[in-house]
């Protein structure tokens, strides 16, 4: 796909790796809708991708809501004039060991269902309703050479301490690998993305010391700048015999 004809939206796209995704593809020509729950920050990208090759528009939807999801690929391809990207980049995080003995009072602790159900409803459902709604939009349109992107993490492979978001991950590149197989009929290609530690305001707003310890697991002693992580996704969007497939970007790291 020629980015100039790309009509793309990117989900949790107000900040992080998203904003990062969102700037750059307005930036290589494509037109971008994207969506966030934070009303003044989409208002803040707009602002900021108003000189850009590229249109962008933002607008207020919870992935992990069916309705909110199918009014989000609805208003998405009107604002563009159609779509034939879809990069599925919006997660949560709720960290917790599965089970947990305090040392002192031999209480165990327990990961809850809550934090269980947030993420994997963001996480895996969310990308589940995104990608049917728009794989429907492009079959029911005509619509050739489209490509889903899933943004998974080096965490898919398993990070204690993250039952859940590895949970999410994993069956990220799970449904990329089918995707591929169930929509290749229709010209709609997948593709995922695994991301190591990457330079957003998460990293940024840890301890020094702590940053510094987690990053002695990565080869190259850095985390990755949002722009190295594009530039993977823009070889998905791009090559056209490319499909089913994740890439690591995760500076050798291996957890």
């Amino acid at each position: 796909m020629d980015l100039k004809t790309g009509k793309i939206l990117v989900t949790g796209g107000a900040s992080g790796m998203g904003k990062a995704f969102v700037l750059n593809l307005a930036k290589d020509g494509a037109d971008v809708a994207f969506c966030d729950l934070n009303e003044e920050a989409i208002k803040a990208v707009e602002a900021e991708a108003a000189d850009l090759p590229g249109k962008v528009v933002g607008f207020v939807a919870n992935v992990a809501e069916e309705e909110s999801v199918e009014k989000l690929i609805h208003d998405a391809h009107e604002a563009l004039g159609g779509l034939n990207g879809l990069v599925n980049n919006a997660g949560i995080f709720r960290d917790g060991l599965l089970v947990k003995k305090d040392r002192e009072t031999g209480a165990i602790k327990k990961m809850s269902l809550k934090n269980w159900n947030m993420v994997i409803g963001v996480d895996l459902t969310g990308p589940f309703l995104c990608a049917r709604e728009f794989a429907a939009k492009c079959i029911e349109t005509g619509t050739k050479d489209a490509v889903i992107v899933n943004i998974s993490s080096i965490a898919r492979h398993g990070n204690p301490g993250q039952t859940n978001y590895s949970a999410a991950k994993a069956g990220l590149v799970a449904d990329t690998k089918l995707w591929a197989q169930e929509l290749g009929r229709y010209g709609i290609r997948t593709g995922a993305i695994a991301p190591g530690f990457v330079n957003t305001p998460i990293l940024q707003g840890m301890r020094p010391e702590v940053l510094e310890n987690m990053l002695k697991a990565v080869p190259l002693r850095r985390a990755a700048e949002p722009q190295e992580i594009y530039l993977a996704l823009k070889f998905i969007v791009e090559c056209g015999f490319f499909t089913g497939r994740c890439i690591d970007v995760d500076g050798g790291m291996t957890v």
